[in-house]
């Protein structure tokens, strides 16, 4: 192995043992890599859990809402990959100890049924969609306070750590303009539209189709997309209930231990 692929695989360790344990790590050194090694990295991240016994089950899209952006400082669209072990039952109660510093934010949540991949219209896109859900995403950087730069955040697979997801609907359902109150304990928290995921979360799922081809790794039927943040995210805190509501979709939910 030369000395480049054992540096790149050192950096996937660092993130994946910070994520498996919950504990934080200092950023990188800025301009340790660009951020087409940071997805070769999340690559090799993702592949030391799948050799631990997890599955692929999708993707997660980020920095696809206007808060978000702003909220991170950054402007350009991201994506992560999901295991079947980040999957969280719809009102569980999760374990705070496999988080370092969780937030939440609500999305749209599609299943597909059929592979999908490449440059497609938004009609393309919509004809490999199964059903939809409203959805939570849980994320967590393993970096200290939260802090990272664009290729940090992608080389720690876009933040991803668990994602919750409510009842399914026909994929017929319009969804480009529903709104959103994501309620803490009772009280309203962040009010939104899926209309902040790039005007329509069917446009978040083109851009997956797009990024999962520069990968060369197709979206597979079976396999959920998250749209990406229709607000900001808020910071979780133990014995936090979370509901979030949706226009004509219902409510999804989970307490935080």
């Amino acid at each position: 192995m030369n000395t480049a692929s054992t540096d790149l695989n050192a950096f996937a360790e660092t993130v994946d043992e910070a994520a498996r344990t919950a504990k934080a790590i200092e950023q990188f050194d800025q301009g340790a890599f660009d951020v087409e090694t940071a997805y070769h990295i999340q690559s090799l991240s993702i592949q030391r859990r799948v050799a631990r016994g997890e599955a692929r089950s999708g993707i997660k899209m980020g920095f696809t809402s206007r808060a978000k952006m702003q909220q991170m400082g950054v402007h350009d669209l991201i994506w992560g990959r999901l295991t079947d072990a980040m999957m969280i039952a719809e009102g569980a109660e999760v374990e705070g100890q496999r988080f370092i510093h969780p937030r939440v934010e609500p999305e749209i949540a599609f299943v597909l049924g059929d592979d999908l991949c490449g440059e497609v219209s938004i009609p393309e896109a919509m004809a490999c969609v199964e059903c939809i859900a409203p959805a939570l995403e849980i994320i967590d950087s393993r970096y200290q306070n939260f802090k990272f730069s664009l290729a940090d955040v992608v080389a720690d697979n876009a933040s991803s750590s668990g994602y919750v997801i409510g009842p399914w609907a026909a994929p017929e359902e319009p969804i480009d303009n529903l709104g959103i109150v994501m309620n803490i304990n009772g009280r309203p928290r962040q009010c939104g539209s899926t209309a902040a995921i790039l005007g329509s979360p069917y446009r978040s799922l083109v851009h997956a189709a797009r990024l999962a081809e520069i990968a060369g790794e197709p979206l597979q039927a079976g396999w959920v997309v998250l749209a990406g943040a229709a607000t900001a995210a808020e910071h979780l805190q133990p014995g936090d209930q979370v509901v979030a509501e949706f226009q004509n979709l219902g409510s999804v939910a989970f307490s935080y231990k």
